[in-house]
């Protein structure tokens, strides 16, 4: 049936090339195909319960914002219809219905490039030790989840396996070039300004976000993965917002607020969530979705 909770696929006619914490991927020659299962991953963790319709969630509003900042930057995106996959694909339409893209083949490059509008997370335990976030000198005197006076671009390294570490500038320039470090910075500040003043109109405040660039084989950049979801961002209710503490959320903050109320070392393996948790989780994810697009997740 469409719309089934998917923990992991298992796609046999085509090959199989890589599962990542969220997303599996299957190579189709001359493109990919990219799957957003149900799993969840916190502290870089994926836990043993699955959230109904996350996957979907993730899937549908990366389109969305695909679509709405191809001007800024191109994009992955060949097709998220199942009727333009390839015919041995359409037997799997229950695992694949809403939850899977047709992309194009390219490299990943090997930062997240994370950008800040709001302190809050990590950022903010940084700041009341150093007065920093990742390197970067901030006023005195700010508070959690305080709005910055501009967005400010904090990279971190892609871990297979185990936790990010945060990077500076610099370090991006010696690895990739300094032509390539200012455009990730330059286009992912100018995402971040687009998306944010946008979801503000929706009644959201995008505290941070994430995006993952890769190049083509023609060395042309563009913008890859997931965009501006719920997994990759803080998502606030702008009409609860307050300076000065933890905020409500519509992203899996969530559960990571939950998971800090166990005796767990955040480390393998996780801990099962109880349905309660489970079921508000899907709630906010789809309720992210709804009031992001304007469009009911059917």
């Amino acid at each position: 049936m469409r719309g089934q909770t998917v923990i992991e696929t298992k796609i046999s006619d085509v090959k199989f090339l890589k599962k990542g914490k969220v997303r599996e991927l299957y190579d189709l020659d001359d493109k990919y195909l990219m799957i957003a299962t149900d799993r969840i991953s916190c502290f870089d963790v994926v836990l043993p319960t699955p959230i109904p319709q996350k996957g979907r969630v993730l899937t549908q509003i990366s389109l969305f914002w695909f679509d709405y900042t191809k001007d800024i930057i191109p994009n992955h995106l060949i097709s998220s219809e199942i009727k333009d996959f390839p015919a041995v694909l359409q037997k799997y339409e229950s695992e694949l219905f809403g939850r899977s893209l047709l992309i194009k083949k390219a490299k990943p490059l090997p930062f997240e490039c994370i950008v800040r509008g709001y302190l809050s997370g990590s950022g903010w335990k940084e700041y009341c030790k150093t007065q920093t976030v990742c390197g970067i000198k901030l006023p005195a005197g700010l508070k959690e989840s305080g709005k910055l006076a501009e967005p400010i671009f904090t990279p971190s390294t892609k871990a297979e396996e185990g936790h990010d570490i945060n990077v500076d500038q610099t370090y991006v320039e010696k690895t990739i070039g300094k032509v390539l470090a200012d455009k990730i910075k330059t286009v992912s500040l100018a995402l971040y300004k687009r998306a944010s003043e946008y979801a503000e109109s929706r009644g959201i405040i995008i505290a941070d976000t994430k995006f993952e660039f890769g190049t083509l084989s023609d060395g042309k950049l563009i913008l890859i993965d997931e965009v501006l979801t719920p997994d990759s961002s803080r998502f606030w209710p702008k009409d609860q917002y307050k300076a000065g503490g933890a905020q409500p959320s519509f992203d899996k903050q969530f559960v990571r607020d939950y998971l800090e109320t166990l005796d767990w070392g955040k480390t393998y393996p996780g801990p099962e969530l109880p349905e309660n948790i489970v079921r508000k989780t899907t709630e906010k994810y789809v309720q992210a979705y709804n009031l992001m697009t304007g469009i009911t997740l059917d």
